[in-house]
């Protein structure tokens, strides 16, 4: 690495976000089984168990409140139909709140089956670094002190904003396996709601809702994907232009693309459920 303090401020930047975008990369392809080496997954599942009693114990109170608001009296109940059409809504709803930890993981595997699908046919493993082309590292060490004035207070506000996007967007990515473990932990709760006709709604938006979230996963690959295949043709930079302009050129250019990324991130959640109609 050049030893002149404004070429390494502007590489420090960009080695944290080439961290936070190889972290990610990770994070996407992990399970929360394996996540953080598991300890947070057991604890979340002996959460849900717990609340599966608590399901349970729902799913008759919303069993009951559905047969009171669907049925005119008991005569209607005494039918064989309509007695039949109840006991399989309440077993239904029962195998749901048993097994909703297994139904969870299924949609969540087929959104990881998608991620590791776009990867395998994009043929990119990993993300592509962005690295400080030696046109401008020359230009900048070539600079006397008065010029190399400005660029500082370019280097150093451009660091800043790349640090700062990096973050975000690594915190981004935390969020959604937070989302994922509480929406698995609680998950016996809005699952109860299917025992009963007037509020299987609840139980449905959930799942949307959750499966929304395991497919964040998908938008979140594809947009490092573009953003890798950007880096791989970095932005061209006039050579004659002055070295404060080139310098302002490429960090205004790169952090207009980072930008895009992080914005998309931030908004998969939106993405996802505009898509499922949420």
């Amino acid at each position: 690495m050049s030893d002149n303090w404004i070429v390494q401020n502007i590489q420090n930047a960009l080695d944290t976000w080439n961290s936070k975008l190889a972290d990610i990369w990770n994070l996407v392809t992990q399970t929360p089984e394996t996540f953080k080496g598991g300890d947070i997954w057991k604890v979340i599942t002996t959460i849900h168990g717990g609340m599966q009693a608590i399901g349970l114990a729902l799913l008759v109170l919303f069993f009951v409140i559905g047969v009171m608001k669907t049925c005119g009296s008991l005569t209607e109940v005494k039918k064989p139909e309509h007695a039949l059409k109840l006991f399989i809504r309440f077993a239904i709803a029962k195998i749901v709140v048993t097994y909703g930890m297994d139904i969870m993981l299924s949609l969540f595997r087929i959104s990881q089956g998608m991620v590791s699908k776009i990867i395998s046919l994009s043929n990119i493993s990993g993300s592509t670094k962005t690295v400080l082309p030696t046109s401008i590292i020359n230009a900048i060490e070539d600079c006397g002190f008065f010029e190399s004035i400005p660029l500082w207070a370019v280097t150093l506000i451009g660091g800043l904003v790349v640090t700062v996007l990096s973050f975000i967007m690594i915190m981004t990515v935390y969020g959604r396996f937070f989302k994922l473990y509480l929406y698995t932990a609680l998950a016996p709760v809005p699952l109860s709601t299917f025992a009963g006709e007037p509020t299987q709604s609840i139980g449905k938006s959930f799942l949307k809702s959750y499966a929304a979230v395991c497919l964040e996963g998908v938008i979140i690959v594809l947009s490092c994907i573009i953003f890798s295949l950007f880096a791989s043709s970095p932005p061209v930079v006039d050579a004659s232009a002055a070295a404060v302009t080139q310098v302002w050129t490429y960090i205004g250019e790169l952090v207009f693309n980072m930008l895009v990324l992080v914005g998309t991130i931030k908004m998969s959640d939106r993405v996802v459920r505009e898509m499922m109609g949420l």
